[in-house]
Order: C-alpha cells, then sequence, then structure tokens
C-alpha cells in the first residue's frame, strides 16, 4: 500500500493565470481518512485547487506539506495519489478489468498480486457482471465505477474526484453518491472531492470548504454551513435563495430589526451589525412558512408559480412592493391565491454589507441579465 499520513498540509496555496489570481492563500490541513468537498460556483478555484493538490497545475505561491515532507516540488506520478475525472478517462479498447489492472501493471507489481488487487476492486465496486466488457458496452453509472475502481486499486494515499457525476442523470447520480460514500467508509480514503452541487457535498463530505473568486469563504461541517453560513454569499451558494438588501434599524445583542421593500421583519445578526447600515437578510424557502392571521415576521403575498415536487410545493410569491419570494410548503396553493406567510426570527440570518460592496440582485434582475 502507498505510505500513508497523518495530516495533508496546504500553506498559503496560489495559481494565478495571465496576472490574475484563479486561487489564492489557500490554508488547509487535511485530516488522514477525511472526506473533504472543495464547494462553489464555475470559476470559484476549486478545480484549480485539485489540480494544484495533484501536482498537474504548478504553483504561483505557498506549499503542499504531507506531514513533514513537502511535495508540491514532486511530479503527480511520485505523490501517489489516485484521481478520479469527470470525463471517466478510460481506454476505449481494454475491458473493464484490463482497465483497472492497468495501473497495477505499470508498476511491475507481481501477477498473483494484481489479480488479486484487480479482482478486489470489482468486487468493490460491484462490476464481477460486466469485468470482459469494453467502456462503450457500459452505462455512464458502471463506467464511472470503472473509474473509481481504478483510482482505488492502486491503493492511494489520497484519492481525488473532480466532479465525477456531473455527467450522470439524476438517478444515477444519487446511486453513485451512496456508492462513494460507502466506499470511502468501508476503506477509509482520504477523499477531496470538487462539486458545485451543494446538495452533494452536504451528503459526502466530512468538512466543506467553500470558495468564491479564488478564496476561501467558510471551512466547517455540513450542519455549521447549512445552519449558519458565515456571509451572505455562502448562504446564498448554501440554499438560501431568499436574499434582499434591507437597512438594520435596531440592534441589540444577536436581535436585529431590518426594514426595506415594503418589508419589516426581525432577524438573526450573524456577525455584528450596526443601526442604520445596509445589510443582507437570507432565508431558505422551506423555513418561509403559510400561516393565518397576524404576527411577527407576517406577510401578505400573491401566489404566482406552483412547482408540483412530490409530498411539497415550491412556490414563488410577490409581496405587494413587487418583491418575488420562494416558499416550499405541503400545502395545496395554486397561482392567484393571496396567502400570509410567517418567517421565523431565528432563521432569518441577517448580514451586514460591506461600503461599497453590491448587494444580491433581485430573481427578475439576474433573469433579466441572463437573457
Amino acid at each position: 500500500m502507498t505510505e500513508g499520513f497523518r495530516e495533508l498540509r496546504l500553506d498559503g496555496v496560489g495559481r494565478r493565470f495571465a496576472g490574475k489570481d484563479a486561487l489564492a492563500d489557500l490554508d488547509l490541513t487535511i485530516r488522514a481518512g477525511e472526506f473533504i468537498a472543495l464547494l462553489g460556483p464555475s470559476g470559484c478555484g476549486k478545480s484549480t485547487a485539485l489540480n494544484c493538490l495533484a501536482g498537474l497545475l504548478p504553483l504561483t505561491s505557498g506549499s503542499i506539506w504531507q506531514d513533514e515532507k513537502r511535495i508540491d516540488v514532486l511530479p503527480p506520478e511520485k505523490r501517489g495519489f489516485g484521481m478520479v475525472f469527470q470525463s471517466y478517462a478510460l481506454f476505449p479498447h481494454m475491458s473493464v478489468r484490463r482497465n483497472i489492472a492497468f495501473g497495477l501493471q505499470m508498476r511491475r507489481l507481481p501477477r498473483a498480486e494484481v489479480a488479486r488487487r484487480t479482482a478486489e476492486a470489482i468486487r468493490l465496486v460491484q462490476l464481477e457482471e460486466h469485468v470482459d466488457k469494453l467502456p462503450g458496452q457500459l452505462s455512464g453509472g458502471q463506467q464511472q465505477r470503472v473509474a473509481i475502481a481504478r483510482a482505488v486499486v492502486l491503493e492511494p494515499s489520497l484519492v481525488l474526484m473532480d466532479e465525477p457525476l456531473s455527467n450522470l442523470d439524476a438517478k444515477l447520480r444519487l446511486e453513485m453518491r451512496t456508492e462513494i460514500r460507502r466506499l470511502h467508509q468501508s476503506l477509509g480514503l482520504t477523499t477531496v472531492y470538487v462539486t458545485h452541487d451543494q446538495e452533494e457535498a452536504l451528503s459526502l463530505a466530512d468538512r466543506l470548504v467553500v470558495l468564491r473568486a479564488g478564496r476561501v469563504q467558510q471551512v466547517g461541517t455540513p450542519e455549521e454551513l447549512h445552519a449558519r453560513p458565515v456571509n451572505w454569499h455562502v448562504a446564498d451558494f448554501m440554499g438560501f435563495r431568499n436574499l434582499f438588501e434591507m437597512t438594520a434599524t435596531q440592534a441589540s445583542r444577536g436581535d436585529v430589526v431590518v426594514e426595506g421593500e415594503g418589508m419589516k421583519l426581525v432577524g438573526s445578526a450573524v456577525s455584528p451589525i450596526a443601526e442604520g447600515s445596509r445589510a443582507v437578510a437570507a432565508v431558505r424557502p422551506e423555513d418561509v412558512r403559510v400561516v393565518t392571521g397576524e404576527g411577527e415576521n407576517h406577510l401578505d403575498v400573491d401566489v404566482e408559480v406552483v412547482e408540483y415536487q412530490g409530498r411539497e410545493l415550491a412556490v414563488e410569491v410577490r409581496t405587494a412592493s413587487g418583491r418575488a419570494l420562494h416558499v416550499r410548503t405541503d400545502q395545496r396553493l395554486a397561482p392567484g391565491d393571496r396567502v400570509s406567510l410567517a418567517i421565523d426570527p431565528q432563521r432569518l440570518l441577517v448580514y451586514p454589507l460591506a461600503p461599497g460592496e453590491q448587494a444580491p440582485a433581485p430573481l427578475a434582475d439576474v433573469e433579466a441579465v441572463a437573457s
């Protein structure tokens, strides 16, 4: 087996292209056996970070250490890592068995050892019935299993996965997520996984690293990032679809009153915020409830769009000031209905806006720009 490590440390890792930072000042310590997800939108630097770790890109600044050994000066083949690509990168003329065994054969291991480890990897990814097929005869999910088996058969100290499920349909993605988690737990593999899918990251990772414009925004457990994003950029990416610029009119301890766009709401300040300052209020669609009667944080809205999603409806409503809000509810609503909504103050997170910082655009403005 490839020599293991206690921890992998990235110190101030940066990478520039054409004078611009694609990745800057990345500090991260990965413990042996940990599953880390690098998460963020396209162009945030997550794949750049993975490629720097793999040795496919040289660093512009910083260093990478495996315990006390510096490895960013080593070529990829000397680092002992396994990699699973988005494109699978299988040899089309080789059978499943030969694809998986190829790396072991290149290392000139004894034939019996190659056969044993190849058979074990095939069993792990449950492809025993397909060992003699060519990649072109397999489904997308089966091809991805071959790619994963080819990586783990080398018994690497670290497995790097670059958006491995993005080419699969929704059902296969769900199945392969479970498969990857099962393999990670059964083998104790240290894994770094790149994705733009926050649901995928939450379900797989022990810790998430959220990147934006090449810089780390937050590092934490799935529970921490889901419940308490550190800034509104992370909240936006982690499913807080309702974000709107408001003004903090009262602030005491953790509670803050914000006003704007015809709304007056009580929320929970994520970080200190001064009265009279600009703020972004954020709440998840599932934390906006359809209610009857009056009360704190109540809004009267008109239902405009209803999407059936099984047990729940995804609903877009509009306030009297014309602002769109997103709601998830099990109540049967229809376009044209007028309903009351309530937002739990503890679920409405309020973030200060830095001087000169641009607030999130309303959904209608985003759609106008996109079109």
